[in-house]
This record gives structure tokens, C-alpha cells and sequence, in this order.
């Protein structure tokens, strides 16, 4: 039966290859433009935080907080968002996360001298940086069929790679010439002329509807105890160890509560008419798998960035500058892979841990190897998984796919970056105490790294206290190494799905949307033999299926 469909005719087939014409250039290119300034504003203050600390009169605790205020906000809207652009549009959600960002970026930089002020500009960034990565990736799923989806989002994922390497090295030469209000104030043109570019680029479909029937529209009960189940959970965790002991209301009461409430959203949204998180979406186990193996992404690589930028300024005692520069060999090699989830995952785990080597002593070959291991892993990893979840998506399912791939891996993050921080203060303080040295410099430990600068090198405060540093480090990598494996494993139970998929979107141009191309079998006779027919095409695009490769 196979031989048969193999040797079907010519004429019953239509193999068109989708291409972008300048319109979707355009609309891509501004999406890149967009995404280089969050990429940037995500990560140009990791070697920023000891002196922002000082600056504003805050602790280690605040400086934690000053990137979770971010994350947190990012990670509670996603969703939200990509259900909002469903009912009002793409260009128009877009268009008010810029906004959003913009006025965020004005309250730090400028007004903000505290850290209250400070924390609400982050939190204005992190909603309107939020709606820019999720229209980022939903916009891709509207206009671009998903085989060619990995070639040009790479556009887009250049933009973030370019901005990753550069945010910590701008960020530390800000701090050490000028000032970290600078970090901020680089944002503005970027913030200008995406909103000059959007209205001019960027066009897609709304639906002519009054904003009445569209507010009608929106999952009010959904929306709200899910982001308040959502930010409860995520700030109990955040407090966890750093703020609040484990097992103290502070922090069991918001888990609690946030957890309850999450699940009160995700039963009513079997019922919504129009839900928020649809639950299409983890249709089977490999749908489960897939957005396990987003989690621990973002688990890994935020958690990861940020200890190994804190690890060269704490141990190695570099600059801002310099740390920016030797974190290079991850960051760059953090560029579009396109092998294979379960391969990128191996990687990763060799990477995660190998950062056990780290120490007082490491010499520039092993961490700069060491990091190039990482980033290799993460980088197959940067397409793979996105690609995955919307080949694995049901139709109709890609963009809101997309979006949740965004949200569970920068949940990811935001958990990450707490239990990171909880690992590190903990194991930091027991090595203090071990060596009879004040267990508040755990507490303090960004702040601390200048004392230290001003110390012999041979004080045996100084030698006590620089390993107390790599006792905490090593409990952060031997988390994410952890985390690796568990992705790894999660990843053995992705079933291989094929990406020919014709494009089901309201938002993106009617005649592109019914274009077919490799893969796409037409002019189909005999129903009994299209089902071996679609068999055979996914046997001989196996090259190109989820677990072996795109």
C-alpha cells in the first residue's frame, strides 16, 4: 500500500514553497527592531544590580527584586495578552505594550529614587516587555506557515540574541563611565521608533466590531484568578528563603491561595465561551512534555545568566565591563539552533555541569569553554522547543501556542530566579557559619563584593568569606543541573509530529493563508488511500519532525 502512494502521479500533487514578500519583510523587521530593545532591557542590569543597590539606598533583597518586579509582571500577563490580541487585534495590543514599556522606562530612569518607585517602572516594563514577546511570537504564527516558521523567526531571535550579548556589557560600561540611569535612557529611541515604525509596518486584520461587544467578549472570571492566582503563587515563592523562612505564612499563605485560585481558572476555562488559556492546547502528553521542557528553558538560562555575571564580579572580582565581555562565549553561541530537542537537552546537562568547576581559581580556557558548552545547548534549544510546541499544537492552536510557550518559559524564569537566589543565600550562609563569619553577608552579598575589593587578598575574612561565594554558586548550578536532566528526560516522551501545517488565522492575509507548500498533498481520490498518503509523507519528512530535527 505504501509503494502505491509513493507512486502516485505527479498530477496529484501541488508542492508550493511559501516565500516572504516585502510586507512580511517589513512586519518581521520591525518585530526584530522590538525585540533587541527588551532583549537588552532584560539583561543589561545583571551587572548592574551591587551598584544600583547602593545607589538606591537598598539591600540585596531589593536588588534581587529589581529583576523578579520584571519577570513577575511578564510572566502574570502573557496569557492575558495573547487572549486580548484575539479579540482587539494584534497591531493594537502591540502597539499598547510599547506604550507600556515606554512609561516604564521614564518612571526608572529619570523619576525613580527609591526602590519603590523603581520597582513599579520595572513592573510597567514587564507588562508592556511581555506583550512584545508574546505579539512577537503570535504574530510569526499568523503570517508564516510553520515549516518555514524556524528560518524566519530567526530574524526576530537574532534581534534577542543581539541584545543578550550586549545588554551585560552596555550595562557595565553605563555603570562604570557614566551612570545605570543610563540602562534605562537607551531604551527611549528604541521606544520612539518602534512606535513611528508600527503604525506604518505593521498590518494585519482587526474585526470592524464596537469595543463594547469586544469587551463582552473578554474572560473576565478567567483573567482575574488566574493573574491573581498567578502573582499570588509567584510572590510567595520569590519571598521563600530570602525574605520569609519556607514554612512562615508570608509565604505559605500567597502559595496557598495562588495555587487554589489558579486552578478555580483553569476549571472555568473548560466552560468559557472564549477562555483564556485554552485547554486544546495540552491536548496529549507530548503537549505536556513540551511546555515541561519551556519551563525548565527559562528555569535554566535566566537562573544561569544572572549567577554566572555575579560569580565573575564576586570571585573573579571583574568589572561590570568585563563580566559583560566574559559571559560572551555563552551569549553569542545563544543563536538560533535547529537540531533537535532531546540533543539540545544533552548538551545542556554537560554545560550545567560543568559550572561546578568554577572557583576562586578557574582559568579563562575553562570557563570560556565551559560557557561555549552552555550556549551551544541552549541555542538548539532557543528554536527547538518553540517550533515543537506549534508543530504539536492543534490547528488554529499555533499562536495561542506560541504565547504559552512564551509564559511557561518565562514562568520558568521567574521561578528560576527565586529558588536561585533561596539556594544561594542558604548554602552561602551555612559555609559562614561553618567558618564563624556573620551570616548577614548572605544577605547582603551584592553590596558585600565591594568590601571585599578594599580587603587583602590574604585576610582571612576575605579568603573565608570568597569561598563561602563558591559554596553558593555551586548550590545555584547544581539546580539547574538538576533542572537539565528533568528536561532531558521530559523530552524522551515528545512523540514526532510533522511541521506541514496550513496557516489558520483570522489576522493574517486571506491568500497567503491558503497557499500549500511541501508536504500539503492535494487532489486526493480514494479516502482509504489518504491516510496512507499523509503516513508516507510524514515517514519521508522524518528529517524534519520534532524529536530528530527541523
Amino acid at each position: 500500500m505504501l509503494g502505491q502512494v509513493f507512486q502516485l502521479e505527479a498530477g496529484e500533487r501541488q508542492v508550493l514553497e511559501w516565500k516572504a514578500g516585502k510586507k512580511e519583510y517589513y512586519l518581521m523587521g520591525t518585530v526584530a527592531f522590538i525585540s533587541i530593545m527588551v532583549a537588552l532591557d532584560t539583561t543589561i542590569l545583571v551587572s548592574v544590580l551591587p551598584t544600583l543597590a547602593v545607589d538606591l539606598g537598598g539591600s540585596s533583597t531589593d536588588a534581587f527584586w529589581a529583576g523578579t518586579s520584571y519577570l513577575l509582571a511578564c510572566a502574570v500577563c502573557q496569557p492575558l495578552i495573547a487572549a486580548l490580541s484575539d479579540i482587539f487585534g494584534r497591531k493594537e495590543v502591540l502597539m499598547a505594550s510599547v506604550i507600556l514599556f515606554t512609561v516604564g522606562t521614564i518612571v526608572c530612569a529619570p523619576i525613580a529614587r527609591n526602590f519603590t518607585v523603581f520597582f513599579v517602572g520595572r513592573s510597567l516594563q514587564g507588562i508592556g516587555g511581555d506583550g512584545i514577546i508574546t505579539m512577537g511570537q503570535v504574530i510569526f504564527a499568523d503570517i508564516v506557515p510553520l515549516r518555514q516558521r524556524p528560518k524566519y523567526f530567526s530574524i526576530v531571535l537574532a534581534g534577542w540574541a543581539l541584545g543578550t550579548v550586549l545588554g551585560p556589557l552596555i550595562g557595565g560600561l553605563f555603570v562604570e563611565h557614566v551612570s545605570w540611569t543610563w540602562c534605562f535612557y537607551i531604551n527611549l529611541p528604541f521606544c520612539v521608533l518602534s512606535l513611528i515604525l508600527m503604525p506604518i509596518f505593521v498590518k494585519l486584520k482587526t474585526e470592524k466590531t464596537s469595543i463594547i461587544s469586544k469587551l463582552a467578549r473578554v474572560d473576565w472570571f478567567g483573567s482575574l484568578f488566574f493573574t491573581a492566582g498567578i502573582t499570588g503563587f509567584l510572590v510567595g515563592i520569590s519571598w521563600a528563603g530570602i525574605q520569609f523562612e519556607w514554612q512562615s505564612p508570608q509565604v505559605i499563605a500567597p502559595i496557598v491561595i495562588g495555587v487554589t485560585s489558579v486552578i478555580t481558572a483553569l476549571i472555568w476555562e473548560f466552560y468559557a465561551k472564549e477562555p483564556m488559556i485554552r485547554p486544546s492546547l495540552f491536548h496529549s502528553t507530548s503537549a505536556i512534555f513540551a511546555y515541561t521542557c519551556a519551563f525548565f528553558q527559562g528555569l535554566i538560562l535566566f537562573c544561569a545568566l544572572y549567577y554566572i555575571l555575579f560569580y565573575f564580579t564576586a570571585v573573579q572580582f571583574a568589572s561590570p565591563t568585563q563580566a559583560g565581555l566574559n559571559i560572551f562565549p555563552a551569549t553569542c553561541l545563544l543563536l538560533p539552533g535547529s537540531i533537535a530537542i532531546s540533543l539540545g537537552w544533552i548538551i545542556s546537562c554537560v554545560g550545567c555541569g560543568l559550572f561546578g568547576l568554577f572557583n576562586q581559581d578557574t582559568s579563562t580556557l575553562v570557563w570560556g569553554m565551559v560557557l561555549a558548552t552552555f550556549g551551544i545547548g541552549q541555542g538548539v534549544l532557543l528554536t527547538s522547543v518553540n517550533v515543537g510546541i506549534q508543530a504539536i499544537s492543534r490547528d488554529g492552536d499555533e499562536g495561542r501556542g506560541a504565547a504559552m510557550y512564551a509564559f511557561i518559559r518565562t514562568l520558568g524564569m521567574s521561578i528560576g530566579l527565586a529558588i536561585g537566589g533561596t539556594a544561594f543565600q542558604n548554602v552561602m550562609a551555612g559555609e559562614l557559619q561553618k567558618l564563624d563569619l556573620p551570616e548577614d553577608i548572605a544577605h547582603n552579598s551584592e553590596a558585600f563584593v565591594k568590601t571585599m575589593e578594599a580587603m587583602d587578598p590574604l585576610d582571612p575574612v576575605r579568603v573565608g568569606v570568597m569561598q563561602a561565594y563558591v559554596k553558593g554558586f555551586h548550590g545555584v548550578y547544581w539546580i539547574i543541573t538538576f533542572s537539565a536532566c528533568a528536561a532531558f528526560f521530559a523530552s524522551l516522551f515528545i512523540k514526532c509530529h510533522s511541521m506541514d501545517k496550513l496557516l489558520a488565522t483570522k489576522f493574517g492575509d486571506a491568500a497567503q493563508r491558503q497557499k500549500c507548500w511541501k508536504g500539503v498533498v492535494m487532489h486526493v481520490k480514494d479516502p482509504s488511500v489518504d491516510a496512507l498518503r499523509c503516513q508516507a509523507e510524514n515517514i519521508s519528512q522524518m528529517g524534519y519532525m520534532l524529536r530528530f530535527g527541523f
